[in-house]
């Protein structure tokens, strides 16, 4: 625990839970909003299984993406998650939206 504590920045063990409380919440959160967003589309797993997969996956991903900071914020993590995303986002060659 110390090393992933010193790792990622924090001081006490609630913190990591909090941190993995707002991941699960997050991603469980991300897979039930893109469900009517594909229906939306009209695209379902009976009708077509790989379309519906390859839209439904970077959907999730997008949504997940999103929503992750405020999924930090409700858990009082939003710094953490921030500084997560915006390093995530300079990896994906955003690099211009998070001037150093």
């Amino acid at each position: 625990m110390d090393k992933l504590k010193e790792r990622w920045g924090i001081t006490s063990n609630w913190q990591i839970v909090a941190i993995f409380m707002a991941f699960a919440v997050n991603g469980s959160f991300a897979a039930w909003i893109a469900k009517p967003l594909t229906e939306i589309i009209g695209i379902s797993s009976e009708t077509n299984g790989w379309l519906f997969w390859a839209i439904r996956v970077p959907l999730i991903f997008i949504i997940y993406q999103i929503t992750l900071p405020l999924s930090g914020w409700i858990f009082g993590q939003f710094k953490f998650f921030w500084n997560m995303e915006k390093k995530m986002l300079k990896r994906m060659g955003f690099k211009r939206f998070f001037p150093e």
